[in-house]
């Protein structure tokens, strides 16, 4: 058995670089598959220092996705099916409505409130002595204009006034993170974007974390809702019969390699720097981290990719880029605090040489010691 097992030993000490388990690629294998001049890899090596995060920072951010094409001017004022309307008649003569001859043969008015009216499905409202009314598609004073005109000749010159006291065609869904979704009320002094939130009670989830749509007849418009609270454009008007939704989505990168935390994380408020997304970690493994490679991987925007004269093609997710900090150099500390972190992105440190030694050594330490084991069993069997 001894002289069995012996050999598959030896051969699995002699492959211990490659069959030895890793906590990701090496820098010699981060190197192997980068593009080189002679040769289009899977992916781009950019070295990261403080004059690159600059060339980054200075291209436009840009927004995936937009509510500008959603903006509306339909009026807001119109009434329409479902609305409830209160309706008032002062009739002069009070002869319909309850007037009378009073002290001094004065003729009392009458004043008649009418409970409230719903608007049915053909767009009118009944009126008492007037009948059935349109009134679907008009302002309230319009409303009003065209009640008085429809109790012409059986009312002298009465006097109408209409109140929208529902309104339910002037509306819209909201739906997702809110505190109060269900069908919120438009007005001519309250119908953009943030006065919807604002009636919905706003969310508990922080803004970037925020991904608002907006469907309208078939159509779909997207924005983050940092931008809409930023950019004054994208607070669009909305129109009624729009659905809204306020969608979690959260900000994440991954960590991974020699590093105090391999782990996915959620990325605060506002920017987050390398720096910062390190010390959410707790940093760089000391005893085995390669301090002069610390990378980034990340699908770039292909105008960033071009800034940087990066000629990588680019994939639909974007241009694969690695980009490389030498932690080693103390000028690219700096650096760490200037460049941002992305969403998506992957904070990869791979083992220092040393590091990749020992565990190779711990390796094959822990073979010999079954070959012994297997030898000292086969010695104990023949005895």
């Amino acid at each position: 058995m001894t002289r069995t097992i012996l050999p598959l030993m030896i051969v699995a000490i002699l492959g211990g670089c490659t069959t030895l388990p890793r906590d990701g690629p090496s820098g010699r294998s981060v190197d192997a598959g980068a593009t080189r001049p002679d040769a289009v890899g899977g992916y781009a090596l950019v070295e990261m220092n403080y004059e690159v995060s600059e060339r980054i920072k200075a291209v436009p951010a840009q927004f995936f996705g937009s509510l500008t094409g959603a903006a509306s001017e339909r009026p807001l004022d119109l009434i329409g099916v479902g609305d409830a309307l209160q309706v008032q008649i002062i009739e002069p003569s009070g002869t319909l409505f309850g007037g009378g001859v009073g002290a001094g043969s004065a003729v009392q008015p009458g004043n008649q409130v009418l409970p409230a009216q719903v608007v049915d499905r053909s767009g009118a409202v009944s009126i008492p002595f007037a009948g059935a009314v349109r009134v679907e598609g008009l302002t309230p004073p319009q409303a009003a204009a065209a009640i008085r005109r429809a109790l012409s000749g059986k009312v002298a010159n009465p006097q109408i006034t209409v109140v929208v006291a529902e309104n339910a065609s002037n509306s819209v869904t909201v739906l997702g993170d809110v505190r109060q979704p269900g069908r919120k009320p438009l007005s001519v002094n309250s119908n953009r974007l943030l006065d919807v939130l604002g009636e919905a009670g706003g969310s508990e989830r922080p803004v970037d974390d925020m991904m608002v749509t907006i469907q309208r007849a078939g159509q779909t418009y997207a924005a983050p809702l940092g931008v809409v609270t930023t950019s004054f454009e994208e607070n669009v008007r909305l129109q009624p019969g729009d659905l809204v939704n306020f969608a979690y989505k959260p900000r994440r990168f991954s960590t991974f390699g020699a590093l105090g935390a391999v782990a996915q994380v959620d990325m605060p408020p506002g920017p987050v720097t390398l720096a910062g997304a390190l010390s959410r970690v707790a940093g760089l493994n000391t005893n085995t981290a390669n301090a002069s490679r610390v990378m980034i991987f990340r699908f770039e925007r292909p105008e960033v990719a071009r800034a940087l004269g990066v000629t990588q093609p680019a994939t639909p997710s974007g241009v694969p880029i690695i980009y490389q900090l030498d932690f080693n150099n103390a000028a690219n500390v700096f650096a760490a605090s200037n460049i941002q972190i992305m969403p998506e992105d992957v904070i990869y440190v791979p083992l220092a040489n040393a590091a990749e030694a020992r565990k190779f050594f711990e390796f094959v330490q822990s073979i010999t010691r079954v070959i012994y084991d297997v030898s000292v069993t086969s010695a104990i069997n023949v005895d």
